[in-house]
């Protein structure tokens, strides 16, 4: 049984950093594609970051430069560190995984509860 739990959003003003965690259990191999995405009120899922078995990374334009997604394999926990954050990061992160999928869209088969990050 899959689980993503994240954690590490809250408040935080204009300009100031959060790290997010993401603990996966129930996979059975490390080779797992994992993404953060978020949704802002009335707005639809955006792809945030994505990193692959091989810790290649990508990132949206919009974040690129201020986040850095990386993932400890030992601990089986993803993490995405935020600076110079903007009151437009304001949304609910989510944490996704998958065997074989490893874009931008939301293809991901596991996602988390998610995790409210905002900025004032």
């Amino acid at each position: 049984h899959v689980q993503l739990v994240e954690s590490g959003g809250g408040a935080v003003q204009a300009g100031g950093s959060l790290n997010l965690s993401c603990l996966a259990s129930g996979f059975t191999r490390s080779s797992v594609c994992m993404a953060w995405f978020r949704q802002a009120p009335g707005k639809e899922l955006e792809g945030v970051a994505v990193i692959v078995s091989d810790d290649r990374t990508t990132y949206a334009e919009s974040v690129s430069g201020r986040f850095t997604i990386s993932r400890d394999n030992d601990k089986n926990t993803l993490f995405l560190e935020m600076n110079s954050l903007k009151p437009e990061d304001t949304a609910m992160y989510y944490c996704a995984a998958d065997l074989g999928y490893c874009g931008m869209d939301m293809f991901y088969s596991y996602r988390g509860q998610g995790t409210q990050v905002t900025v004032s």
